[in-house]
């Protein structure tokens, strides 16, 4: 069932927070699915603009309309992650997306609330949620390249001012992650300072936190084990994912961990099995590990065994 960020974001708010997971193919959708099935967790289905460029959108699209048939038990949203205006517009039109996200947090104050608002206006005509973003992560993410010197956690006053300004349904904030997989060089954590005090401004806002991948140490060693070379990868602390969730992060997005158990599953097989052309038996053992993850991740997130009272809601 295809339900807004809207409604997960009200039933999870100040208990529990809603995994956001990117995907790009049909194994990793199989797995997504699969995990929260067994989890019993709620979850959002992000697609970003480098998603829908991979095979064409409709790919995406169809798989996703597919899977919601073959799991009809499955509660979840489908949002854009990372959208230009023109991509939010777009999937605003398609008749498709329940959410999208407008990310102009490059742009100025005044003109990322100009934007958004345009977006809001258009999104909201048909009951579709936005998610916008103030202050800047760094790290990679598809093609925005956010320097440290660049970065900037968010300013609760402005979030107060932009959130209602915009009209913006949910706002991703900067409080010390960043894209990619390497988050942090040193033993720097979440600013929960930030987080408490934007909360305390605009109690009942849900928050997002971009970033959070956590970067298993298990996987990066053995990716690295494989052939690897990933160096000094670090993650957010499961810990201070469980810890925000409660406080108002209502939607955490994950994406690097995804693809983390993707290379670890394909670079073992290479490994092990060398005399294998088949892809099917990968991504099989992807599928089956991947849901794994999932479940577990569900767990940390607190959104694990909420489905079915989150279903008396809707």
């Amino acid at each position: 069932m295809i339900v807004t960020t809207k409604q997960l974001f009200d039933h999870a708010y100040g208990k529990y927070a809603v995994g956001g997971y990117n995907i790009n193919n049909a194994e990793q959708i199989m797995g997504l699915f699969e995990g929260c099935i067994e989890s019993k967790a709620p979850f959002i289905i992000q697609i970003s603009r480098g998603a829908r460029g991979y095979t064409d959108k409709r790919m995406l699209e169809g798989m996703i309309r597919s899977a919601d048939e073959i799991f009809p038990d499955a509660i979840f949203a489908v949002h854009l992650d990372h959208g230009t205006e023109e991509a939010a517009m777009d999937c605003i039109n398609s008749g498709f997306y329940s959410s999208v996200m407008i990310d102009a947090s490059h742009e100025s104050f005044d003109e990322n609330i100009a934007i958004t608002k345009r977006v809001v206006d258009a999104a909201h005509a048909k009951g579709i949620s936005v998610e916008a973003e103030l202050g800047q992560l760094g790290g990679v993410e598809e093609d925005i390249v956010v320097s440290e010197e660049s970065a900037n956690l968010t300013v609760p006053s402005e979030a107060k001012e932009f959130i209602e300004r915009s009209g913006c349904d949910s706002l991703a904030c900067a409080f010390g992650t960043s894209h990619g997989a390497y988050k942090f060089t040193t033993s720097q954590g979440l600013h929960f300072e930030v987080i408490e005090e934007i909360t305390k401004l605009v109690p009942g806002f849900p928050i997002v936190m971009h970033g959070s991948s956590s970067v298993p140490q298990d996987e990066v060693e053995r990716i690295n084990a494989a052939g690897g070379k990933l160096g000094g990868a670090k993650g957010v602390a499961e810990e201070d994912i469980s810890k925000a969730a409660p406080m108002g992060v209502t939607k955490v997005n994950i994406d690097t961990d995804g693809r983390l158990v993707w290379c670890r599953v394909h670079r073992e097989m290479f490994r092990d099995q060398p005399e294998v052309f088949d892809l099917r038996p990968a991504g099989k053992v992807f599928m089956s590990e991947y849901a794994k993850y999932i479940v577990h991740k569900n767990e940390v997130l607190g959104s694990a065994g909420q489905v079915d009272d989150l279903r008396k809601t809707l």
